[in-house]
């Protein structure tokens, strides 16, 4: 249960939120909706009002879960279990998984040729590309990567552009192990360099240039670590 005194600026690795976003302390009663419920979880915030506790885990927020009136969450949690307890919602449940499994296929395709369509590798090397349009996709486009190709801001071409970048940033530069100061612009200048040297790796590909003495960086790529998951840019 909360309590006036668990302020949400006192404590850096958790932050509290009213329903406007503004930092807020957890009103004395209220009990805590654990996260993992995603339709519990919307239903309380559609309910009135609640603070949202989260905490940060890199670039993202992660969710603690949902302070809210007791009466709310016990009332919430008793109309999903009645409805759950129906066979229809189960098919509704199975009918949407089947629908998100044929959308994501479908996305998988598609990123993977606009991936093709960006390396644009001349014929010579044109089951390297293969070879490498699948690895990007295969780490790029999983639901929940957190991957550039997952957002709906840009056109999927722009996606698989970025995504391309950030995979040989990753895979063909020494970026991992470089100690980037601390400064303000400085990562981001690092990796507009980065880019640049990705984008003239290309050109030499998609000009049909051969790569002797078993140097080829996309072939060491594909054989290495996989790629993590700051592919964002």
């Amino acid at each position: 249960m909360g309590t006036r005194n668990e302020r949400a600026t006192e404590d850096p690795e958790r932050r509290v939120e009213d329903p406007d976003g503004h930092l807020a302390e957890i009103p004395a009663g209220w009990a805590l909706l654990a996260p993992g419920d995603p339709a519990a979880t919307r239903r309380v915030k559609a309910a009135g009002d609640h603070r949202v506790m989260s905490t940060r885990k890199g670039r993202r927020r992660i969710s603690l879960g949902v302070w809210a009136p007791p009466a709310t969450i016990e009332r919430v949690q008793e109309d999903l279990e009645s409805e759950r307890a129906d066979p229809s919602y189960q098919r509704r449940l199975d009918a949407g998984r089947a629908r998100r499994a044929r959308e994501q296929a479908a996305y998988e395709q598609e990123f993977l040729a606009e991936v093709l369509a960006f390396l644009d590798f001349a014929d010579a090397h044109e089951r390297l590309a293969a070879k490498v349009a699948a690895a990007i996709t295969r780490h790029a486009v999983p639901v929940g990567s957190g991957t550039v190709a997952r957002t709906q801001r840009i056109a999927v071409d722009r996606r698989a552009e970025a995504a391309t970048i950030a995979w040989l940033r990753h895979q063909t530069t020494a970026y991992d192990q470089m100690k980037i100061a601390r400064v303000r612009g400085r990562r981001r200048e690092v990796r507009r360099e980065l880019a640049r040297h990705s984008r003239a790796l290309l050109d030499r590909y998609r000009r049909g240039e051969t790569v002797s003495g078993g140097r080829c960086v996309f072939q060491q790529a594909l054989s290495a670590r996989p790629a993590t998951d700051d592919t964002t840019t």
